[in-house]
């Protein structure tokens, strides 16, 4: 039997949340979420906090995480859930994924200081608990404190997207490392919020059978950012394939996210849903 209320993405300060793990824990726990996995960028470093949040709320918590990926040139994210984080292939490999984003985060700043915004990087710093998790998120946030845009889709929308003047291309980790990280590490392989990609329907399919093809073995069915008709069409895919599907807010924080936690639409019910998997 389903439970009530499963939210296997979420953020929080251990990478571009505005919440620290604790209380990521304890929102969802108030939410009345019954199984919760923390799905930071790239880091393992807020599960140990969490899984003890967790715990004194009487919280079901499985280990995620969120990599970064570039698929045929498509940024792409892989959610893992269920693995053991203390592994050597993924704790390594999401350690190089880090200390490339340090670098990146330098050379969007340069770009912006060339179109005339100076400082971004070090503002951005200001922004992020954790500086070897510097994001997209954390300068965009730093470019509404100075009055750059109203919020941070506007910032998104005219600087940090592909094409536009602080948006800069990065080396991240192939579908095949991700997907192999978190196998290795006893875990399942997620496509996170399919769609939000730029995608055609060839692509997409051609994206999920490598995905598939490589062990993974779960799909984000209903996201924050999933329309009705994306609950629809992934449903299908995800019966297409036999993947198990996900569901998650992708939660940021209250004054950013699509949904707060927990309070996304629930699976389709013929679905397998990805949680029982670690019942």
């Amino acid at each position: 039997m389903t439970p009530a209320n499963f939210d296997f993405h979420c953020h929080s300060t251990a990478s571009d949340g505005l919440l620290p793990p604790g209380e990521v824990a304890r929102r969802a726990a108030a939410n009345g979420v019954d199984c919760w996995a923390l799905t930071d960028h790239d880091t393992l470093g807020g599960l140990a906090e969490a899984a003890t949040a967790a715990a004194d709320c009487g919280l079901a918590f499985v280990p995620g995480v969120e990599i970064s990926i570039e698929w045929r040139t498509t940024p792409i994210h892989i959610v893992g859930v269920g693995f053991d984080p203390a592994h050597p292939d993924l704790s390594g490999g999401l350690e190089a994924l880090r200390l490339g984003r340090v670098e990146r985060a330098r050379r969007m700043g340069e770009a912006l200081a060339a179109i005339g915004i100076p400082g971004v990087y070090e503002g951005a710093l200001r922004y992020a608990t954790n500086p070897d998790l510097i994001s997209r998120a954390h300068f965009a946030r730093y470019l509404v404190s100075i009055g750059i845009a109203k919020d941070v889709g506007g910032v998104f929308q005219y600087y940090l997207t592909p094409g536009k003047p602080g948006y800069v291309d990065h080396r991240w980790a192939t579908l095949e490392e991700a997907v192999g990280w978190i196998t290795a590490a006893g875990g399942v392989a997620v496509v996170a919020h399919p769609g939000r990609y730029k995608l055609s329907g060839g692509d997409m399919r051609r994206l999920l059978d490598d995905f598939k093809a490589l062990g993974g073995q779960g799909i984000e069915v209903v996201s924050g950012s999933h329309s009705p008709d994306h609950v629809l069409h992934f449903a299908r895919l995800a019966r297409h394939y036999a993947f198990h599907a996900s569901r998650g807010s992708d939660f940021h924080g209250p004054e950013e996210s699509y949904v707060d936690l927990g309070r996304v639409a629930q699976l389709p019910l013929d679905l397998k849903p990805v949680w029982r998997l670690f019942r």
